[in-house]
């Protein structure tokens, strides 16, 4: 296998793993997206909004503001300053408040 070969192989296996990590990415967003879809009754649409808005304010990558509200579904923990951002965003886009369970 010559030079080129080789360095080719390792672009392919760069390319390859950016993908990867693209995918995982995507998948995380959207996680959090259905959280905030689901949580603060607003549309997929405004679910993207509402974190893009959050990063926006906070100065996070939008990527990990998804990480964090994962944790939050998880464990409960979210930083201070990510909530005040996320409940403001939600107040633009529909009501914060979880609906009660209607009786069957």
């Amino acid at each position: 296998m010559g030079a080129s070969e080789s360095e080719r192989i390792s672009e392919l296996q760069a390319e390859v793993d950016q993908m990867k990590e693209a995918v995982i990415s995507h998948a995380v967003v959207d996680q959090a997206i259905g959280m905030v879809v689901a949580l603060g009754r607003v549309t997929p649409d405004e679910g993207w909004e509402v974190l893009r808005e959050v990063s926006q304010h906070t100065n996070i990558k939008l990527r990990n503001i998804a990480e964090l509200i994962l944790i939050w579904g998880r464990r409960g923990e979210i930083p201070a300053d990510v909530l005040t951002a996320l409940e403001d965003a939600l107040d633009r886009y529909g009501p914060t408040q979880v609906p009660e369970a209607s009786p069957e």
